[in-house]
């Protein structure tokens, strides 16, 4: 088995910051939407859900870049990615019922 070397020896590979910086556009973009949002909508239920919203994306794109998650196999994904699904479900369907108890008395 023979190894080739795509560099001469000695040569420093030059980095490809473009993927970095394509990562930083793009979390910059999404941050500066979230502040746009915040000064100009009034607060509501749809300001916070947007944002939540543009959280979760957010935390979708830290997790499939930075912790390389977007280049392993699939069934790893999924099993990041489901328990995920449950605990959101279990934060709507908390903070749904815990509004509950002001209606009872």
């Amino acid at each position: 088995m023979e190894h080739t070397v795509s560099h001469t020896p000695g040569e420093i590979a030059k980095p490809n910051t473009a993927h970095i910086w394509r990562t930083f556009w793009i979390m910059a973009a999404i941050t500066a939407l979230e502040f746009v949002i915040a000064f100009v909508m009034a607060s509501g239920p749809l300001k916070v859900s947007i944002f939540v919203g543009l959280t979760i994306v957010k935390a979708f794109y830290i997790v499939a870049e930075f912790m390389h998650l977007k280049y392993e196999v699939k069934a790893l994904m999924f099993s990041i990615l489901l328990p995920l699904l449950f605990v959101i479900w279990f934060l709507v369907a908390m903070i749904a019922e815990g509004g509950s108890i002001y209606s009872v008395r």
